[in-house]
């Protein structure tokens, strides 16, 4: 007589055979093969240069020596560095600049491109900065910023206005950085925006608009809490992104003038290629990454995210 242990279940061979099926069947290693290339890519170059990151965090290697295991005490430096935490202080003011503007701004023309008109062709010409190389734009700006040649200070000797430093400032920098940040990805936002308001259903604002409600109304009411899917994958990327600014700090400013512009991604760069610290380098990566993770648990518990009011 079979034994049946009591504080377990028999697991049929029928029921594994079913699963491994399901995993496995044609459908499924098409799905696979289809992912392949991008799981391949996260891999190599985003899973497992993050796990030998972490393990460097907690050494002191300068590329020239063998790392020599240190434990925490990078994290303990790190701690006590004031250069940390005015990285830290300069990238939370950047975002502050960064994402409000440039959401609502790219809310807004997603709302005009909805409402007035639906060329593609308009569409292409809002994407256009977004397919741009940082790098070049930020060249583009620098010229055009330029305090003695650019042409908006040329422009702005000519009505009569005092010139500007833009990029040469303390005070003007790091604005002058969100601004050039939000020109560039405005239209992408906004095109993110634009497919959220698709999904709305138009019988929605036929039906407000008999019962005598007006635009304002049925954008607070509709729009926005129908927006909430997108919005918070807007503000979740968005956060993301401005958080490992670069490229632009990189290109215009050197982390200048007066440090006004000193990510905390320029200063890790600082530390692993400029100053060869690359254990101390890979300890302040892993603090952002967890900074961008509880950032991320936040946003996406405040705006309940698993949850859609179209349902």
């Amino acid at each position: 007589m079979e034994q049946v242990p009591e504080t377990g279940t028999v697991q049929r061979p029928g029921r594994v055979a079913s699963s491994w099926r399901r995993v496995f069947n044609r459908e499924a290693i098409t799905g696979w093969l289809f992912i392949l290339p991008a799981l391949v890519g996260f891999v190599l170059f985003y899973l497992l240069p993050s796990v030998r990151a972490f393990s460097i965090s907690f050494t002191d290697w300068n590329l020239l020596r063998p790392p020599r295991p240190v434990g925490l005490e990078n994290y303990e430096a790190l701690l006590a560095d004031p250069n940390f935490w005015h990285a830290l202080k300069v990238t939370g003011l950047y975002v502050l600049f960064n994402i409000p503007l440039q959401t609502v701004l790219a809310l807004l023309l997603a709302v005009l491109m909805d409402r007035l008109v639906r060329s593609i062709f308009v569409r292409a010409v809002v994407i256009l900065p977004y397919l741009l190389s940082n790098v070049v734009v930020a060249m583009i700006f620098l010229w055009l910023l330029h305090p003695i040649l650019g042409y908006v200070n040329v422009f702005l000797g000519l009505l009569g206005l005092e010139r500007q430093p833009f990029f040469g400032s303390p005070d003007q920098a790091l604005a002058t950085v969100a601004g050039v940040n939000i020109w560039r990805h405005m239209g992408f936002t906004a095109l993110l925006f634009y497919a959220g308001l698709q999904s709305i259903p138009r019988s929605l604002y036929e039906a407000a608009a008999i019962d005598g409600a007006g635009e304002w109304r049925m954008f607070w009411r509709i729009t926005l809490p129908l927006l909430r899917p997108v919005t918070v994958f807007v503000l979740v990327t968005s956060v993301i992104g401005s958080f490992q600014i670069f490229d632009t700090v990189a290109v215009a400013t050197g982390g200048g003038p007066s440090y006004a512009t000193r990510v905390i991604v320029w200063y890790i760069y600082e530390n692993a290629f400029q100053f060869f610290r690359m254990g101390y380098a890979s300890a302040m990566s892993m603090v952002l990454f967890l900074i961008l993770v509880a950032f991320t648990l936040i946003q996406m518990r405040v705006f309940r995210a698993n949850q859609s009011d179209l349902s």
